[in-house]
């Protein structure tokens, strides 16, 4: 197991199925296993394959994931090793969600996690992951906006216009 920040950790099977009790939250990222974590633990499980390329909507899920628990929790993210994808997820979460460079946090990990080796196309595959989470972005401030702009809509279409208000008063008016 390898600490890359103070509440983010890398780590193989081994250490998935015996986690310590430091550890808050569980992400595995391997596909070839499944776990019985221990009830104290959080736990999820998002299936890359191994040596294959980064993919996008794997890396979002897991990006997400990891940002979800880590204000309350230590996060360990493992695979097989705990040297490909486990540290693929760490570097695009440190990217898209802290905002640090790709040579940024390829530096730290190779620092904190000798022998990592990323998944190939990881940094295209980070871009790909910051374009979506953009546009989610875009997308709920969006509805967020449009809402409030549809409940007035709503409410004008059932309430008289200014001019029909107007036009009544002034036939009430001539029949009285």
């Amino acid at each position: 197991m390898h600490m890359i920040t103070e509440k983010l950790l890398v780590g193989n099977i081994n250490d998935a199925k015996e986690p310590p009790v430091k550890i808050g939250a569980l992400l595995l990222v391997a596909a070839e296993y499944t776990l019985e974590p221990p009830n104290w633990l959080l736990y999820g499980r998002i299936p890359f394959s191994e040596y294959a390329e980064g993919e996008p909507l794997l890396l979002d899920q897991a990006v997400s994931w990891v940002e979800q628990h880590i204000s309350d929790n230590r996060v360990m993210v493992c695979c097989r090793a705990g040297m490909g994808r486990s540290v693929s997820v760490v570097m695009a979460y440190l990217c898209c969600v802290q905002e640090m460079t790709y040579a940024e946090v390829l530096k730290l990990v190779m620092r904190r996690r000798p022998g990592a080796m990323p998944l190939p196309k990881l940094e295209e595959a980070i871009t790909q992951v910051r374009l979506l989470r953009e546009a989610r972005g875009r997308t709920r401030r969006t509805s967020l906006h449009a809402q409030p702009a549809l409940f007035t809509r709503v409410l004008d279409e059932t309430a008289e216009t200014p001019s029909e208000t107007d036009a009544r008063s002034r036939e009430e008016g001539r029949h009285t």
